[in-house]
């Protein structure tokens, strides 16, 4: 996702001076091109992210369209107040991408661990939230925050997720969910880096005899109710995975749709617990260890299915 997301940024920037990248000593294998054809565009600010985020809004006053880059917590959790105070308040077209969403730069320990900023930034007011599930959906969402739509949070992967969308032009509309599977036995929706193991679920579902749905929801904030709801209406079974913690993400926003509307279907949140994760390693070990692999998410969902219906 991070390889589509810079490279989306480099076309629109060569067609839009206003687009800009400022990052905190990072990335530069990634970013080296970008600022090499872009100079009066790009800003290395240092380790020093709350002065990005302020340098950032400084810019946008101005008329620039800039992009916050840094890793994991550092560009969100660090500089909150920056981004409420000085972004969000003053509805501004910054755009915060934080790049290893999740336990992708889990071998760095707790504090290189994102599992709580969807959650955050979702409660900002003015702020779009967009969580990409594939390469497709990066490059989608970099183009749609680089139009000038005010605060966004773009959260991505790090490098080498796949594709997962079969067509090369996908349905992308803010605010959406994009249906990758159908089925009517249950619904599976995930955000984020969790879609391609959802889609994994779902095939393994499907050579048990259950046909499943699978939504990916790349947009937080606003959020796709409409779509929930169909899900809920359509299918016996609402189940949402997320690389994030269970409060405030996409199952919390879920579960807030489904309550208000009463629907009474069967819901579960998979995602990681309230709690910091202490173990150190790889973000596949620690998808294991939180029980967000394919193989754990299996397990769950089947007893949800084979569970009688109240």
């Amino acid at each position: 996702m991070r390889n589509a997301f810079v490279k989306a940024l480099t076309e629109l920037a060569e067609n839009d001076s206003r687009v800009t990248l400022i990052v905190g000593d990072l990335g530069f294998g990634v970013v080296a091109d970008f600022a090499e054809r872009f100079p009066n565009q790009f800003l290395n600010i240092g380790v020093a992210e709350q002065n990005m985020t302020g340098v950032a809004a400084g810019m946008a006053m101005a008329g620039r369209i800039v992009f916050t880059y840094s890793i994991a917590n550092f560009p969100t959790i660090r500089c909150l107040e920056q981004i409420r105070n000085d972004v969000c308040y003053h509805k501004l077209n910054v755009v915060v991408v934080s790049v290893g969403g999740g336990f992708t730069y889990g071998a760095l320990g707790m504090t290189h661990h994102a599992t709580e900023d969807l959650a955050i930034m979702r409660s900002l007011p003015e702020m779009t939230v967009f969580a990409p599930g594939d390469p497709l959906e990066a490059d989608a969402a970099t183009r749609s925050a680089a139009g000038g739509m005010g605060p966004v949070y773009l959260r991505l992967g790090r490098a080498g997720e796949p594709v997962v969308h079969d067509q090369a032009q996908i349905p992308w509309q803010v605010g959406r969910a994009i249906l990758v599977r159908d089925g009517s036995d249950g619904t599976l929706i995930s955000t984020g880096g969790m879609l391609a193991t959802a889609v994994d679920v779902a095939d393994r579902l499907s050579e048990l005899g259950h046909q499943v749905r699978v939504l990916s929801m790349p947009t937080l904030k606003p959020f796709d109710s409409q779509a929930v709801i169909r899900a809920a209406r359509e299918t016996d079974l609402v189940v949402t995975l997320e690389e994030h913690t269970v409060l405030g993400g996409l199952g919390s926003a879920a579960a807030e749709v489904l309550a208000e509307n009463q629907s009474g279907v069967r819901f579960r949140r998979i995602g990681v617990p309230s709690a910091f994760t202490r173990e150190v390693g790889s973000q596949e070990h620690l998808r294991r260890f939180n029980k967000l692999d394919a193989a754990s998410i299996l397990d769950s969902v089947l007893s949800l299915l084979d569970a009688p219906t109240l």
